[in-house]
């Protein structure tokens, strides 16, 4: 690259650029910086990519196309007058002139093209977007393509994106066009351009990984090709091909790191935890002494948590480390299971650890477990990050030494300071909120030659289709029944304009001292994003989807404006906020002062599904409950019913009776058994959903969906190739260099280590 001078004064003037020199290796050159890569197109990219995740030029590569616009058919605009409103189209026009207004209240930039060709006129007309009358002219000949709508008798086409007709690489227009999440500063021009660039120099030379055997028996075509036909497809043909590729991979990197970690799992030796048949009995008795207490009534385990038990006894007891998961629905219990075995390592004499994804949860289980385990004179210890420095200390210091004989915590646990005297069993609860990698910290620190018991608990039941393929390396206990005398949740469908009777009941149930949720849902992607920077690459302008952040923000604003509402409407009543851009500590003091009665109502999102154990929380009001899938529902309304008063749950929706919307509501105010709700929402989700592995542990996919029954039958190829290519012993083929190295270098990394915290 040759070096240009700078701008500005004196020496630095003359500063030349840094010389840029691209490796002939193509690995190498995959991993260098994207910004730093000399790619020309990619280098204005490098801040703003990085908040879509892009670092490298492989990231780049691998930031796959969330839709695509069949946009192959140029119209003329003397048809479009029997084109349906909302229609992209596409055209071949000359811009006659351009007007540029102000508009009266937000003074908002409005320009306006008049365009032409042989066959008729339209309109081009763009909000906010400063920059079009300085890339436009009049006698330009450009392509536009955008959604039509009328405004009398005139045809005009909405916040377009357009590029010279005379564009030598035809990328935005008269081909499938590739639609892309995006961010502030990163606009799709910007980024169609870096992606054709990368292709043509990286993506034509990326090494191929699988064997011919496995690709032959997969049906799928090479990487290069599916790399190049999934951005830029010359049919939608082509385009399902690639993705099928992208799938194939992506499931058999996740089932190969199943089968490495369930192998070396099983080669591991431990020591057994055992208990006598006296002390089994003992801490039976304890938690059924301590549920009693809390309930007010005689209470027994639940037959299910008796199997559960029995289950982990058998497991503490063998020489291999237990790695079991617990799958309980909503109050089915899961915490008397894991406090049983909590209290197994402690009556041996040595540790147990119970790791909770937040403070506030961490607090609950202190709580919790602490009076399930109060009859042993077992004593739990927490260690949160909120901790003073004296509390801190004390409390590493009593881990270290063995009096902490349970210790209940978030990810301060994992710092490399804490250590254990003798730490046996592991308790991950909410699991799917830690990454593999995570929990491999915190077993880590049982030392060497010792790895302990790992219990893992979800609250949220996987169909059983996918239980095949997600859990493929555990041992999976599943919590069925409610324990007896549990109140039922009332759940009922309302439309919004009839909810006078469901503000009138939260009233009510705040004056009997009960408490109300009120869930707003995740705002859907809108036409015409923010306007990206400027620049000088010729192509499209304008962003067609909202950056993620700006999703996240706008739904953080939608429940401030219910919030506002219903402080209005709702009054006196003292109504609270919660949603994801409160901090962390914000949010807990928050959810704090609703659990302990400060706040009748709890506006928020669904940073509320798992969250406080709230006995006093009787309602549950979820807005446009379409947006949801079942699973979630479910979890929502768990968080009311978990004390002795009636509780109710209402499902706020404008769905139309008789559609796939309106009967996943349906179903879901038809029971209270999360498995079946599972096995519902498994056969009335669409094609593109991703199911199942934001409750799994494992990271979500970005190409394969498990609802696509064509998905499952290669996650089933998949889980046959990966039990062929790793040894006996748990170790990746010597024989398939590159596969290793995608695996653990390449975009497939992320999937095969199982780490969420690096999902899409």
């Amino acid at each position: 690259m040759n070096a240009k001078p700078t701008r500005g004064k004196g020496a630095a003037a003359l500063r030349p650029a840094p010389v840029i020199v691209v490796p002939d290796d193509p690995w190498d050159r995959l991993e260098m910086p994207v910004g730093h890569a000399g790619l020309n197109a990619a280098n204005p990219l490098r801040r703003g990519a990085r908040k879509l995740g892009i670092e490298t030029v492989q990231d780049l590569l691998f930031h796959l196309p969330r839709r695509y616009d069949d946009l192959r058919e140029m119209r003329t605009l003397g048809n479009l007058n029997d084109v349906q409103d909302g229609t992209v189209i596409s055209a071949r026009v000359t811009v006659l002139g351009l007007n540029v207004q102000q508009t009266w209240r937000k003074k908002v930039q409005v320009t306006t093209a008049h365009l032409a060709d042989d066959t008729g006129t339209a309109e081009a007309t763009w909000f906010g977007r400063q920059y079009i009358d300085r890339r436009l002219r009049p006698g330009d000949e450009i392509v536009v393509s955008g959604k039509i709508k009328r405004r009398g008798f005139t045809v005009i086409i909405d916040n377009p994106q357009f590029q010279p007709a005379a564009a030598v690489s035809p990328l935005h227009a008269g081909r499938i066009v590739p639609v892309y999440r995006l961010t502030a500063g990163v606009t799709v021009a910007r980024l169609r351009l870096a992606m054709r660039e990368a292709l043509d120099r990286d993506g034509r030379e990326y090494p191929e990984y699988l064997r011919p055997a496995l690709r032959e028996e997969a049906a799928v075509p090479g990487i290069a090709t599916a790399l190049e036909a999934v951005h830029y497809p010359e049919s939608f043909e082509a385009r399902d091909a690639a993705v099928r590729r992208l799938a194939y991979d992506e499931l058999l990197a996740l089932q190969l790191g199943m089968v490495v970690r369930r192998r070396v799992r099983g080669r591991d030796v431990t020591v057994p935890v055992a208990l006598a048949d006296g002390d089994d009995m003992r801490i039976r008795l304890a938690l059924e002494a301590s549920l009693t207490r809390k309930l007010d009534r005689t209470a027994e385990l639940t037959p299910d948590q008796a199997t559960v038990i029995d289950e982990i006894r058998a497991d503490l007891a063998r020489p291999v480390p237990m790695l079991r998961l617990v799958q309980g629905d909503v109050g089915s219990g899961k915490t008397a299971v894991a406090a049983w075995a909590l209290a197994t390592a402690a009556l041996n004499g040595r540790q147990g650890a119970l790791l909770a994804p937040t403070d506030l949860l961490a607090r609950q289980h202190l709580a919790t477990v602490g009076a399930l385990l109060e009859d042993l004179g077992i004593a739990v210890t927490l260690l949160v990050g909120s901790l003073d420095a004296k509390a801190r200390a004390k409390t590493t210091e009593a881990m270290a030494n063995g009096q902490a004989q349970v210790v209940v915590g978030t990810h301060a646990l994992l710092q490399e300071s804490v250590k254990f005297a003798d730490l046996a069993v592991v308790v991950v609860d909410e699991q799917h909120r830690f990454g593999v990698e995570q929990r491999s910290v915190l077993e880590s620190k049982a030392g060497p030659g010792r790895p302990p018991h790992v219990l893992l608990m979800t609250a949220t039941p996987i169909p059983r289709t996918l239980g095949q393929v997600l859990y493929a390396d555990l041992d999976v206990s599943a919590l069925r029944a409610a324990p007896a005398g549990r109140t039922p949740i009332r759940t009922g469908i309302r439309r919004p304009g009839d909810l006078d009777g469901t503000w009138l009941r939260v009233r009510a149930e705040a004056a009997a001292g009960h408490r109300t949720f009120v869930v707003v849902p995740r705002i859907g992607p809108a036409a015409g994003g923010k306007a990206g920077a400027g620049g000088d690459d010729e192509g499209f302008e304008g962003d067609e989807e909202l950056p993620d952040e700006d999703l996240e923000t706008a739904w953080a604003a939608a429940a401030e404006a219910e919030h506002a509402r219903l402080k209005d409407l709702l009054a006196p009543l003292r109504v609270g906020l919660v949603h994801g851009r409160l901090k962390p500590a914000e949010r807990d003091r928050e959810m704090g002062a609703f659990r302990d009665g400060d706040i009748d109502v709890l506006v928020g999102t669904t940073v509320v599904e798992v969250g406080v154990d709230v006995p006093e929380a009787t309602m549950m009001v979820v807005e446009e409950a379409e947006r949801f899938g079942l699973a979630q529902l479910h979890q929502l309304r768990g968080r009311v019913g978990r004390g002795s008063a009636e509780s109710f749950c209402v499902l706020v929706s404008s769905a139309v009776e008789d559609t796939t919307e309106y009967e996943r509501l349906r179903a879901v105010a038809a029971t209270t058994d999360g498995f079946e709700l599972a096995e519902r929402d498994f056969e009335l989700r669409r094609e593109g959903d991703v199911l199942g592995l934001a409750q799994s542990g494992l990271p979500r996919l970005r190409v394969a969906t498990l609802a696509n029954p064509v998905h499952r039958e290669l996650a089933t190829l998949a889980r046959e190739h990966a039990e062929q290519l790793v040894t006996a012993s748990g170790e990746l083929p010597t024989t398939d260099p590159e596969l290793v190295r995608e695996l653990r270098h390449g975009w497939l990394a992320r999937v095969f280590q199982g780490d969420p915290a690096g999902a899409a």
